[in-house]
């Protein structure tokens, strides 16, 4: 298969060229600066200036491209960015391609989007078909979605990937906590009673080709792990295997002040399901936190 990809020089996006490559698909990357390699494809979703002829070339697009939610604390100005870095990427990869003649338009786009939709859930158990919550990151998800539906509505299969928390060492959720609780000096989050949406690194790149090569999916999909746990519970076990103990909490105003904006979604609860992937047969290979997290601590 031909696919396109941008954000491949993303935490996931790097890790999933590596997997659909070595699977034997031709890979060509999205970049924004000059193209270096035969590879390579030059755009600017700034200016909404994308060659179509470059998407024309590809059997299926895959969008991961997005400023990091928890690389930075967040002021009005890095609010902008994740938002309009999401949107302009979208609405540029979609409006190209449904302006494509339809025979020479790629059969699906998988566009990345967040468990964020759904806001605070609480203990509530959400799938796929809940309403989109309250909050920035929920505001995100929506006019994010929003952004491919011109090439749903040019009969292109859209997969919206609403993606919890992969984990692996080397980047988000799991890397900013080693130190601290190798240190011995990291704890629950706030209450712990938050839900926590985390799947394996394995999982995110197994489900992510599942939905490149079943055509009959479409719509959003969480691609989250079948065993949601609490922050307190994510903790206990990530300190057991450390061998290191997590007894001390980080209260919600500490929180605040190092994190700023971020803060708020840090604690936010998200019961999600992975419904649809469920419900299309897909096996787990870490269907629980304690397979996923030494998988991710030694990959």
């Amino acid at each position: 298969m031909r696919i396109l990809l941008a954000g491949a020089s993303g935490f996931l996006g790097t890790r999933l060229a590596d997997r659909l490559s070595a699977d034997g698909h031709q890979i060509t990357r999205l970049v924004r600066r000059k193209a270096r390699d035969p590879q390579e494809r030059r755009w600017d979703p700034t200016a909404g200036q994308l060659d179509p002829a470059v998407v024309a070339e590809v059997d299926a697009v895959v969008n991961l491209a997005g400023a990091g939610v928890g690389d930075k604390r967040w002021n009005d100005d890095y609010r902008r960015l994740i938002r309009t870095s999401r949107v302009d990427t979208s609405g540029t990869l979609a409006t190209t391609i449904a302006g494509l003649p339809a025979a020479d338009r790629p059969r699906a786009l998988l566009n990345s989007s967040a468990v964020g939709w759904y806001g605070n859930t609480g203990d509530r158990v959400v799938e796929e078909d809940a309403p989109a919550g309250e909050g920035f990151l929920a505001d995100v998800c929506r006019v994010w979605e929003a952004a491919t539906r011109p090439a749903e509505d040019a009969g292109v299969r859209v997969v919206r990937l609403r993606t919890g928390l992969p984990l692996h060492r080397d980047g988000g959720l799991l890397k900013p906590q080693l130190l601290p609780f190798r240190l011995g000096i990291a704890g629950r989050l706030g209450s712990g009673r938050q839900w926590l949406p985390w799947i394996s690194m394995v999982d995110w790149l197994d489900a992510t080709v599942f939905l490149l090569t079943h055509d009959e999916i479409a719509g959003p999909v969480n691609v989250v792990g079948p065993n949601p746990v609490t922050n307190a519970e994510f903790t206990g076990e990530l300190a057991r295997q450390l061998h290191r103990p997590a007894i001390i909490p980080i209260p919600a105003l500490a929180l605040k002040v190092a994190l700023g904006g971020f803060s708020h979604e840090a604690l936010t609860s998200t019961r999600v399901l992975p419904g649809v992937l469920t419900r299309a047969g897909y096996q787990y290979r870490h269907p629980d936190l304690p397979g996923a997290l030494h998988a991710a601590l030694t990959a």
